[in-house]
């Protein structure tokens, strides 16, 4: 059973209870028990199957009042992607602001991969969620006209981003939206447990500086599926848009790796190495390094490498990544092993700069990435930059 307090964890009103939360906690209660007695989502635990149920109606809430969070999360996949829903096709059909069987489909897909490490790359397309999703919608297709509207539920409502008179109810808003908002919470849950595994907190001073981290990740790390910063959730919520971008400084000038790069490339802006002695070589013969050294000394075990410039950023390096990456200079690319290992790229933090790998993606570089269960790589090769913001985060997104 999931307890209220596990329910109104969930609830912008939190810790108030509202007179709707008894029908939607029980809601939540009989997809659980739907799913035990009907033996959907077999491979999953219990407690990830009940976080999904929860998840999935965060979201029916939503739906039916219009908080603003699933509506701004179909605007700017339409503004970025131009389709409405990852992975799934709406088949021309879809209706804003209603239950939507494809909405019902990804809640179910995100959340139990998002909370459950052993399948947390998993086939969104695999007939254990397509099958299970669509036996929770039509519960909810059942109940939809029936549901009451939830109250205290709708938090954008009259509120303008620049009013003074509505700082306060922005605030509550933002931090709802970072720690409890059934959209946001499942793709934050690995940074938080990162930033958990920094303190000790058992001890006081420890949850202390564990509070003033937290305050600090609101502010610096991005969140949700799309791994938007609060500012830019609250912005779609509120305005409609994404807020405007302050226009970056003009550069110094050509950074000076990028000039010896190139020269010695022949202009290429990467280049691929077989073992660390190939690459400290070209720290010292094209990029001037001190002759003698073995220079980054920490990657001798590594298998392979990856050196890209940018103008105005300088050089990033990337280790045993290359066999994954079909570029036409590089003779390291495996395919057999790329089928394999090459969706990492994509879902496994740290394992790729962001700015290579949107280099590669963008060129169709990374042909054979398809998820565990799945020998469909068009659906990665479609779907890309939302799977690296989705698992990746501030990996992928932050400068």
């Amino acid at each position: 059973m999931i307890s209220k307090q596990q329910f109104l964890m969930w609830q912008p009103a939190a810790p108030q209870e509202k007179s709707t939360d008894t029908y939607y906690l029980s809601l939540a209660n009989r997809l659980a028990a739907i799913a035990k007695d009907k033996g959907l989502f077999p491979h999953y635990p219990e407690k990830a199957v009940e976080r999904a149920a929860l998840a999935l109606v965060g979201y029916y809430q939503d739906v039916i009042c219009d908080a603003g969070v699933w509506r701004s999360f179909i605007s700017e996949n339409r503004r970025l992607y131009g389709f409405t829903v990852p992975f799934y096709d709406d088949g021309g059909d879809y209706l804003d602001y209603e239950l939507n069987q494809i909405d019902v489909r990804f809640m179910v897909w995100y959340s139990l991969s998002m909370n459950y490490e052993s399948r947390r790359v998993w086939n969104p397309m695999d007939s254990e969620i397509t099958e299970g999703a669509d036996e929770w919608w039509r519960v909810l297709d059942e109940a939809y006209d029936e549901s009451p509207m939830p109250e205290d539920y709708r938090l954008t409502h009259e509120l303008e981003v620049h009013a003074e008179e509505d700082s306060d109810a922005i605030l509550k808003l933002g931090n709802w939206l970072f720690m409890h908002c059934y959209l946001m919470t499942p793709a934050y849950a690995l940074t938080l447990a990162e930033i958990a595994s920094e303190f000790d907190l058992s001890k006081e001073d420890g949850l202390i500086a564990f509070q003033k981290r937290m305050e600090q990740s609101m502010v610096e790390d991005p969140t949700g599926p799309l791994a938007l910063y609060v500012r830019e959730w609250l912005y779609l919520m509120i305005e409609g848009k994404m807020p405007s971008v302050a226009n970056r400084s003009a550069s110094a000038g050509e950074h000076k790796y990028y000039t010896s790069f190139t020269k010695a490339t022949n202009g290429e802006i990467i280049k691929f190495f077989g073992n660390y002695q190939e690459l400290n070589s070209f720290f010292i013969d094209a990029l001037g390094w001190e002759k003698g050294e073995e220079h980054l000394s920490q990657l001798k075990k590594g298998n392979d490498f990856i050196l890209m410039v940018n103008r105005e950023k300088g050089m990033l390096l990337a280790h045993d990544i290359a066999k994954c990456i079909a570029h036409p200079l590089n003779p390291y690319y495996d395919k057999r092993y790329a089928s394999e290992h090459a969706i990492e790229l994509l879902t496994d933090r740290g394992c790729c700069p962001g700015d290579l790998l949107r280099y590669v993606c963008e060129n169709g570089w990374l042909p054979d990435a398809r998820f565990e269960n799945s020998d469909d790589s068009q659906l990665v090769s479609d779907n890309w930059d939302f799977i690296a913001r989705c698992y990746l985060q501030q990996y992928y997104r932050g400068d």
